[in-house]
């Protein structure tokens, strides 16, 4: 399991923003979790970090390892 600090999301629509772009990078079995609450995500698979940052930056919110 990998998990990202992901700064920028202030509503449910952000949460399901992130969810979406995580889910579409290759690799990624199950997103596991995204808090609003504790701005992370939970991503489980063998998805690169560098690619699920990309994916989450290109939505537009700020994103790194945990």
């Amino acid at each position: 399991m990998l998990k990202l600090k992901v700064e920028g999301m202030n509503c449910g629509h952000c949460v399901k923003s992130v969810t979406e772009a995580l889910s579409g990078v290759a690799g990624v079995k199950k997103v596991v979790e995204v808090s609003l609450e504790r701005g992370e995500a939970v991503i489980d698979g063998t998805a690169n970090a560098a690619a699920l940052i990309a994916a989450v930056e290109e939505r537009g919110f700020e994103a790194q390892v945990a």
